[in-house]
C-alpha cells in the first residue's frame, strides 16, 4: 500500500514537471514567433505603421499573448532593436578578443564590421529616422548602453596597441573615445538613411589606415 502511494506521488511529480516544461517551451516559442514577426513588420513598414493587431494576426497568436510578453508596442520594438544590438556586440566581441589580430587590425576590422552589421539592421535604422521627427525616448537606454559598451571595448584594443608599441600613449583616453563614437555615429545617417554605404564601403580599408596611422607613436 505504501509503495503504491509513493509510486503515485512520483508519477504526479513527473507529470507536473513535464507539464511545466511543455508550458515553458510553448511560452518561449510564442515569444520567439512574436519577435520574428515583429522584426519583419517593423523593418518593412516602420514603427508607426505597424500595429499590435497586425503582428498578432500574422503571428497567428491571440492579441493577449502579445501583451503577456510585451506590455506595449514600444516595449516590443525595444526588444527587437535590442536583438539587433546584441548581434552587433557578439560579432564585435569576437574581433576584440581575437588573439590572431594585431591591435591595428582589430581597429580596422571592428569599424568595418560595425558598419556592415548596422547596414542590415533595419530596425536600428528606424531609430535614426525617428531622431528627425519624433525621438524614441524608450530606446535611449539601449543606445547609451551601446555607447558605453563600445567605449570599453575600443579602449581595451587601444591599450593593447599602446602595450605593444603600435599606438602612442594617449593623454586623454576619454576624449579620444568620445570622438571615435561621434565619428562612427555621424556616419550612420548618410550611410544607412541616405543610401551612401554601398558607394563608400569599398574605400573603408584605405580610410581606416589613416585612423590607425594617427594612433601610431
Amino acid at each position: 500500500m505504501l509503495n503504491n502511494i509513493v509510486v503515485k506521488k512520483m508519477m504526479y511529480i513527473c507529470t507536473e514537471k513535464h507539464f511545466k516544461y511543455k508550458t515553458n517551451m510553448s511560452t518561449d516559442d510564442t515569444k520567439e514567433t512574436i519577435l520574428s514577426v515583429a522584426t519583419k513588420l517593423f523593418s518593412r513598414f516602420g514603427f508607426h505603421k505597424t500595429s499590435m493587431d497586425e503582428i498578432a494576426k500574422i503571428a497567428r497568436k491571440a492579441k493577449g499573448s502579445l501583451y503577456y510578453h510585451f506590455a506595449s508596442k514600444e516595449e516590443l520594438f525595444k526588444e527587437v532593436v535590442s536583438v539587433e544590438i546584441a548581434n552587433l556586440k557578439n560579432q564585435l566581441t569576437i574581433i576584440v578578443n581575437n588573439p590572431g589580430l594585431s591591435p591595428s587590425e582589430k581597429i580596422k576590422k571592428y569599424l568595418i564590421t560595425r558598419m556592415e552589421i548596422l547596414n542590415s539592421a533595419a530596425n536600428y535604422h528606424e531609430t535614426l529616422k525617428a531622431d528627425f521627427f519624433e525621438h524614441f525616448h524608450f530606446i535611449d537606454s539601449l543606445r547609451t548602453d551601446l555607447d558605453e559598451w563600445e567605449k570599453e571595448n575600443l579602449k581595451k584594443v587601444i591599450l593593447q596597441g599602446v602595450d605593444k608599441g603600435e599606438f602612442a600613449i594617449i593623454d586623454d583616453m576619454e576624449v579620444l573615445l568620445d570622438i571615435l563614437i561621434m565619428v562612427m555615429k555621424g556616419l550612420e545617417i548618410p550611410f544607412f538613411l541616405q543610401g551612401k554605404y554601398s558607394k563608400y564601403s569599398p574605400y573603408f580599408e584605405g580610410l581606416l589606415s589613416i585612423v590607425t596611422k594617427g594612433l601610431a607613436p
